[in-house]
């Protein structure tokens, strides 16, 4: 059963940072790409960062320069470090994959920036 958690949102004020993790079960971490996404209150789901299994990133231009996103294959966790956080970056953060020919969604964890 494929499982994927995430944790380390919260409140912050602008300027601030956080931290998210997503710890993977259920799956070959190792081989597959993870991705962070995004859903602000009645706005689309909006890919954030991605990361493939060779390390390869890819990010959206709202959060180019602030945001990293990185994986620890031995812990099987993909992290988003965000820095320089805005108002704008409020959302519901979900780490996503595909496995076994389907696309595997986290509960979420809410990131609020005060201003």
């Amino acid at each position: 059963q494929v499982q994927l958690v995430e944790s380390g949102g919260g409140l912050v004020q602008a300027g601030g940072s956080l931290r998210l993790s997503c710890a993977a079960s259920g799956i070959a971490f190792s081989i597959v790409a993870m991705g962070w996404y995004r859903q602000a209150p009645g706005k689309q789901r909006e890919l954030v960062a991605s990361a493939t299994s060779a390390f390869s990133t890819n990010y959206a231009d709202s959060v180019k320069g602030r945001f990293t996103i990185s994986r620890d294959n031995a812990k099987r966790t993909v992290y988003l470090q965000m820095n320089s956080l805005k108002p704008e970056d409020t959302a519901v953060y979900y780490c996503r994959t595909a496995w076994g020919s389907r696309d595997h969604w986290g509960q979420g964890t809410q990131v609020t920036v005060s201003s």
